[in-house]
């Protein structure tokens, strides 16, 4: 059996209490000392590290700015080239020219005899089409054509002159006539002897007188028809006889016209169209006989501005476009009026002939052309921009420095500083640019974006570019 525990008198509340504190005074103080040293760490190690933080934030800014402005970066630079102008490529619009399509039909009526072609024939110009008939003209002109010829033949013999047996012949007449008055004056004088005597009357001797009076006059007359022989004939009969000529050759030729004009002929080449009439028709003057479409080379008509025409030349070669294809084209003239509204030239320009299956005149047709514009700048690829303010964009040029800051072209040492330009026109991955460029300065190419106004660099120069104008 185990004794009850003898119990523990309890103490005063106070006294208890400065008995725990004297009984246990050693851990009490030792938790406070701890809770302060603690706090006093922490406070102690967050001001270290503000302070090691802004070392950390400020001491790389101002290591790299150290490290860049000791950082030499070799840059490809470039030669600004001054320009003048510059082209640019512009499209101009017109249409393909209608081509040309004829009814035919003849001058004058008449019965229809000869279809000389079909439908869907290709002609060439010139080539006949269709005649009518023309017999009743044929016989006028073998009628006109017998009168000149024996107009031709008597004007060949006035031109001539008497044929030899014809002067022959008066001579002969003359001389005959001449015997016959001496033969009558003979018997005259023996007429007067016996009228003497008394043998004869006085009406015998005049008959005798008056008989040779009669030769004479027979003679003259004979010896005149021998002299007009022999001088031939007057120039005025000659050329009376030509002009009968000439107006017979005159008839023959007008029939010869409207013969002709029996005959249809192609005005240019072509292909036929539509036959309108069958043989054996009457048709009337300019009544409609067949169609003819044209089959040259198609054209388009292009309106081009004043100062871009005077770029082109005839015969020059150019590129057209018909909806998405590319046809060449020549220019074949330039039209010299200038167009009140649009100011205007039309530009006329031929395609090959086997396009025209492949264009339909009205179709729309475009030309590319460079217009060369006036402007004064420089060439820069675009690499070598930068976004500038207030609309404007800036590069970088290189110029010589020595340590001090000053330009010395002996100490082999460069920086870059920005010029200010504006972009006037771009072409591609390059710009044409004005502003504060100089000619001759040397312009970083690329990698702008590594560095800023007095970076050290070392120069490399790079191939130029073309200039465009």
């Amino acid at each position: 059996m185990f004794a009850k525990p003898t119990s523990v008198p309890k103490l005063p509340a106070d006294l208890e209490s400065n008995d725990q504190n004297q009984i246990h005074p050693a851990p009490a103080r030792r938790s406070r000392s701890r809770l302060l040293w603690t706090l006093g760490i922490g406070l102690g190690l967050l001001s270290v590290g503000i302070i090691l933080g802004k070392k950390q934030l400020e001491t790389p800014v101002v290591e790299a700015k150290s490290v860049q402005a000791k950082r030499i970066l070799p840059v490809k630079t470039l030669r600004a080239e001054p320009v003048s102008s510059y082209s640019v490529s512009r499209s101009f619009s017109g249409r393909i020219a209608a081509l040309r399509s004829s009814n035919m039909g003849f001058e004058r009526a008449g019965t229809l005899v000869t279809m000389l072609v079909d439908e869907g024939d290709r002609v060439v110009k010139g080539q006949p089409l269709a005649r009518t008939d023309v017999r009743n003209l044929m016989a006028q002109r073998r009628q006109l054509v017998a009168q000149k010829a024996q107009a031709e033949a008597r004007l060949s013999e006035l031109v001539a002159g008497a044929r030899p047996e014809d002067i022959s012949a008066a001579r002969a007449a003359v001389r005959d006539l001449e015997e016959q008055l001496r033969l009558q004056n003979i018997q005259k004088a023996r007429r007067e002897d016996l009228y003497r005597q008394g043998a004869i009357a006085r009406e015998q001797l005049d008959e005798f007188t008056t008989g040779a009076a009669s030769l004479k006059a027979r003679i003259d007359q004979a010896q005149s028809n021998l002299q007009e022989l022999l001088n031939g004939n007057r120039i005025q009969e000659i050329n009376s006889q030509k002009a009968v000529v000439k107006q017979l050759e005159a008839s023959v030729l007008d029939l010869d016209i409207t013969v002709a004009k029996s005959t249809i002929s192609a005005p240019f080449a072509g292909v036929v169209a539509e036959k309108l009439m069958d043989v054996g028709t009457v048709v009337g003057a300019g009544e409609a006989v067949l169609r003819i479409s044209e089959s040259a080379a198609p054209e388009a008509r292009i309106g081009v501005p004043v100062a871009v025409v005077k770029q082109l030349v005839v015969n020059q070669r150019v590129e057209v476009s018909v909806g998405k294809a590319q046809y060449p084209a020549q220019v074949t003239s330039i039209l010299p009026e200038v167009n009140a509204t649009t100011r205007t030239q039309i530009v006329v320009l031929a395609l090959r002939p086997e396009l025209l299956a492949q264009v339909t005149p009205g179709q729309t047709v475009r030309v590319n052309l460079n217009e060369k514009v006036p402007s004064n700048g420089y060439w820069l690829p675009t690499s070598a921009l930068t976004k500038g303010i207030r609309g404007l964009w800036t590069c970088f040029t290189v110029v010589p420095t020595d340590a001090d800051g000053s330009a010395d072209s002996n100490k082999a040492s460069f920086e870059v500083k920005t010029e200010a330009v504006e972009i006037v026109h771009q072409d591609g991955d390059r710009v044409l640019v004005k502003g504060t460029l100089k000619p001759g300065s040397l312009v970083v190419a690329n990698g702008t974006h590594r560095m800023v106004p007095g970076q050290a660099v070392e120069p490399i120069p790079s191939q130029p570019s073309s200039n465009n104008g």
